[in-house]
């Protein structure tokens, strides 16, 4: 029997970078994955990389006309599942004096708002036992210039992580955060297209990380694992896969 035979995931942003590799790590252990994302390209791109076992759904984390329609789509697929991974985010980069009021909401509505909403509507359908994993990261605890608003949208969606954890617990859902350091996806790319700028925050950021190096997705991907199945006495927590950056 595979690891994760008879396990139904859903995953909020999974058409890239730590979702689309915890996808594949879940379909190459036997289970059932439906993942979501907003641009055509990326739907198909995931679904041609995780294989046809998987279920691409075009869905925006920051919508609750779609979550709602997603609530639907999953119920129709799985009836009930095992594990939420929330794990749609992004960050814009501007100094406090640029920072719009456009730019605020969209971090927040992506960070905070959404995936509030995806919990909420989706929790219903999860099984006794099951586990909601939220993508945090390293910016909700460190002071970092140029993501004042991603920050704190990132630090109030670790404060829902330990609400959630009380609220679900009389139906034995766990709940959890991965706090992500600087992890090698596309997402520095699209935040600066301009690549000397791109490579110099680049290299400030791998000299600030005690290991002296960006994390991969798939070391990210199997903390989220850990955190869905093998943490079995563990809820309302955040797990930093930061290379030591947040702790030492």
């Amino acid at each position: 029997m595979k690891r994760y035979e008879d396990k139904k995931v859903v995953i909020i942003g999974g058409t890239s970078g730590i979702g689309l590799a915890t996808a594949k790590m879940l379909v190459d252990g036997g289970g059932r994955v439906l993942v979501t994302g907003r641009s055509q390209g990326g739907l198909d791109s995931a679904q041609k990389e995780i294989g046809k076992d998987a279920l691409v759904v075009s869905s925006d984390a920051r919508a609750l006309t779609d979550l709602d329609a997603l609530a639907v789509r999953v119920k129709a697929e799985f009836g009930t599942f095992d594990l939420l991974f929330v794990n749609a985010g992004f960050s814009l980069f501007a100094p406090l004096e640029n920072t719009t009021e456009a730019t605020f909401d969209e971090m927040f509505n992506l960070n905070a708002k959404g995936p509030f909403f995806a919990v909420q509507k989706l929790a219903p359908l999860m099984n006794q036992g099951g586990a909601v994993v939220l993508t945090t990261s390293i910016a909700n605890v460190k002071g970092m210039p140029m993501i004042a608003a991603y920050g704190a949208a990132k630090a109030a969606l670790r404060s829902f992580a330990r609400m959630f954890a009380a609220e679900l617990l009389p139906r034995g859902i766990r709940v959890n955060a991965v706090s992500p350091g600087p992890i090698d996806t596309p997402i520095i790319g699209k935040a600066f297209p301009d690549q000397d700028m791109a490579a110099q925050l680049t290299a400030q950021m791998r000299e600030a990380v005690p290991m002296k190096r960006f994390g991969t997705s798939e070391e990210v991907a199997k903390a989220v694992l850990f955190l869905a199945f093998d943490a079995t006495f563990t809820t309302g927590a955040e797990l930093p896969v930061d290379g030591g950056w947040s702790q030492i």
